[in-house]
């Protein structure tokens, strides 16, 4: 083996030498070991990113939007309280909470924008909801029945400022006729801002449960939903499914995967693709060491017949050629990981500083963050590197074996 490496060093030299044959080889070895660096660069940063967006889907979106909900479809659950009490003990599930939900307009003088209400109690909305840690004023775990929490895009659609008065437009359902009923008119004081840099800020409105129920006619312990939040999220509709069977109202179960599932999917199916396009670049570039070793086995034929003569053994022969070809993949691997480790670890500053020399952030309004994440696993590092290496084998074991194949009588006597 230590031959073998030797071999392979002398010819790996000589191969970049001013003759014009074998500064051709060694501009395909080269072009090989660039393209694998690319691509293993590329690999790093894309699935970096992909696991920053699934982080921020978990750990941002996913801990302010109901995971798991029971929604009356019908009439309102009555003695929400105990209802709360025996989800809240069940196995898998983390905090419970009620809510009444319903869609309105929030009208601050002649601007009006429509929202989604939510009534909330504040002792127990923290339990199923981050909401607090992107909330700037008042936080939804102190509002008062006077007060309204609304996101940011709704405030500057409204041109609104913490601590004026708006109005919301509450709609009346006639259950006994088809009668058209006018809105009821609520005024309430802006106490806090939501701002998550997504589509929560553009139709989330907190009041608190007590003023929901009074605007809706509504007993004190009557709400139209219960709210989970569960250990495991990607689990979630399997756990709302069982835990549900613990209350006998007649329900609806929704979980996120009915609002935000495409968007996991979508993240997914962008990982899938990424690893299929960049490993065949990975692997177009593997095999160019195929075309590269082949012109080496070519120009270095004299050698390789000398080599015989003295004796050399063809495992010798086919390791120096394997080596070689290694060492193309080698670089380029090593280089690629510390390139793309250390645009990972920067990417988000990156396409900061970029948006802002732009103008603009593509980002903004497409999905629940405005900013690029990030999150380097090494075990991605780890698959890159091996699957390189193992294409990088399979590449170079033809032109090794086609050198073991030389004949010395023919080639010396020529």
């Amino acid at each position: 083996m230590l031959l073998s490496a030797y071999l392979s060093k002398r010819f790996r030299a000589s191969s970049g030498s001013s003759d014009e044959k074998n500064g051709f080889v060694s501009f395909i070895a080269k072009a090989s070991t660039i393209g694998i660096l690319l691509g293993v660069a590329v690999l790093i940063v894309a699935l970096s990113v992909i696991n920053g967006f699934e982080q921020q889907l978990v750990h941002r979106l996913l801990s302010v939007v109901p995971q798991v909900e029971y929604v009356a479809p019908n009439r309102p659950i009555d003695n929400w309280p105990e209802k709360v009490q025996k989800l809240s003990e069940q196995p898998g599930v983390t905090g419970a909470a009620p809510f009444i939900s319903v869609n309105g307009m929030a009208q601050y003088n002649s601007e009006l924008k429509a929202v989604e209400v939510r009534g909330v109690d504040p002792a127990l909305e923290s339990d199923v909801s981050a909401v607090n840690q992107f909330t700037h004023g008042k936080l939804v775990s102190q509002i008062s029945e006077d007060e309204i929490i609304l996101g940011q895009q709704i405030v500057k659609k409204l041109g609104v400022k913490q601590g004026e008065l708006i109005t919301l437009l509450i709609p009346q359902i006639n259950q006994t006729s088809t009668e058209i009923l006018a809105p009821k008119r609520v005024t309430l004081t802006l106490a806090g801002i939501i701002e998550m840099s997504g589509p929560i800020d553009s139709s989330a409105a907190f009041v608190h449960l007590r003023k929901a129920q009074s605007v809706l006619g509504y007993e004190q312990q009557q709400v139209t939903g219960l709210r989970l939040a569960v250990t495991d999220v990607f689990q979630a509709h399997q756990i709302g499914l069982r835990v549900g069977q613990t209350i006998d109202d007649y329900v609806y179960i929704s979980s996120w995967f009915r609002t935000q599932g495409s968007l996991y999917q979508d993240i997914q199916m962008v990982r899938t693709i990424v690893y299929i396009v960049v490993f065949l670049i990975i692997a177009v570039a593997s095999f160019n060491i195929v075309s590269s070793l082949v012109m080496e086995v070519r120009e270095k034929q004299a050698n390789i017949a000398i080599l015989k003569t003295m004796g050399a053994k063809d495992s010798t022969i086919l390791a120096t050629f394997i080596l070689q070809g290694l060492s193309q993949a080698f670089f380029g691997v090593v280089l690629g990981s510390f390139i793309g480790v250390i645009l990972a670890l920067n990417i988000s500053e990156l396409f900061t500083l970029l948006s802002q020399l732009l103008g603009s952030n593509p980002l903004e309004g497409v999905y629940f963050i405005e900013f690029l994440p990030s999150k380097l696993v090494w075990q991605d590092i780890v698959i890159t590197v091996i699957v390189t290496f193992v294409l990088a084998v399979l590449a170079t074991i033809y032109p090794a074996w086609q050198a073991t194949r030389v004949d010395p009588a023919k080639v010396l006597g020529n």
